[in-house]
């Protein structure tokens, strides 16, 4: 693991619940590092380049801010290390592109962080929207409003654009963007407005709202936020010609489908989110990916969510930046 931050935390205890062992782990602040391998049983390296050479890895694990991405795969691309990062891919779409040529070139897998692909709500909607349960869907939109402590920006890092590449859009939102992408298809084009540092001092926007409309025809909205204290658990919404279907944090909330037939829908009430608190989200989609990406590894396929899928994702969250930052509308 490159990184020993809040999130690595999870995935070392989600690695250890499905039997995975934590070999190798850095961090560029060594006493953090070191404090990291003695709690998850893993060795120390002073750097990055040392994980990526070490002779009992399968693959690396980077949970570092996503202006260090490709730095790793280039090395693993070498040492035939297959890649996981954590969301979003990068800050910027042409390094991202690099991420998976040089992949793609070292002959590894890349595959990206977004446990909620793994939840058994989007997995029960792929699988009903894809059978037409809903039927032809006309809006599909997400909404993220959530609250960050003013301590949460207190780091000159933390929402910039150089480090994390924006604010609650590519930070926050982007799991939300995933699953819009994945199961309403590709945007033919959209409009954004920004609030850059409404409430947080922050150069990025910490409130967004993006009017799309996807090349299936559908429209749709997308908010984001870390201003709207305390936090309210965000909402991805599909609503087609016999239905709509509600995902609310980690669970289905809504199934409202007219003579409706096929698995019944797991709706539930009880949510996990990270509204308020980055950490209060649950441990097993990220078991359920972790598990996914060493499957594909050893059939030498293509994981569920490959470097192209979280190119799309970012791909997205560029195009509402750059209409934000023109005023206009954006065609992809």
């Amino acid at each position: 693991m490159i990184g020993t931050g809040a999130i690595s935390n999870l995935h070392a205890r989600a690695y250890k619940n499905i039997g995975y062992q934590l070999t190798v782990c850095t961090d560029i602040y060594e006493e953090a590092g070191r404090r990291f391998a003695a709690q998850h049983g893993a060795e120390f390296v002073p750097t990055y380049a040392e994980v990526c050479r070490h002779p009992e890895v399968d693959y690396v694990d980077v949970c570092t801010f996503p202006d260090f991405r490709l730095e790793p795969i280039e090395i693993c691309a070498q040492t035939r290390k297959h890649v996981q990062v954590q969301k979003p891919i990068s800050t910027n779409l042409a390094t991202a592109r690099r991420m998976i040529d040089t992949a793609r070139a070292g002959g590894i897998l890349l595959g990206v962080v977004s446990q909620h692909r793994f939840d058994d709500a989007s997995r029960f909607l792929s699988s009903a929207i894809a059978e037409g349960r809903l039927g032809k869907l006309i809006e599909c939109d997400c909404y993220v409003k959530w609250y960050r402590s003013p301590a949460y920006y207190s780091r000159p890092i933390k929402g910039s654009w150089k480090t994390e590449g924006g604010g609650a859009l590519i930070n926050q939102a982007i799991h939300q963007i995933d699953i819009l992408r994945w199961l309403a298809g590709p945007v033919s084009e959209l409009f954004g407005v920004w609030q850059l540092g409404a409430l947080h001092k922050i150069e990025s926007e910490d409130v967004v709202s993006a009017v799309v409309r996807y090349t299936s025809g559908a429209t749709g909205v997308i908010q984001a936020a870390t201003a709207f204290w305390p936090g309210y658990t965000e909402r991805t919404e599909f609503h087609g010609t016999k239905g709509t279907a509600v995902i609310s944090g980690d669970k289905l909330t809504t199934w409202d489908v007219e003579n409706d037939s096929g698995d019944p829908a797991p709706v539930a009430q009880e949510v996990a989110s990270g509204a308020s608190d980055p950490m209060a989200i649950s441990l097993e989609p990220f078991e359920r990916q972790f598990l996914e990406f060493g499957d594909a590894i050893q059939n030498g396929r293509k994981p569920l969510v490959s470097g192209e899928e979280g190119y799309q994702a970012l791909e997205l969250v560029d195009a509402v930046y750059r209409s934000c930052r023109t005023g206009e509308k954006v065609r992809l």
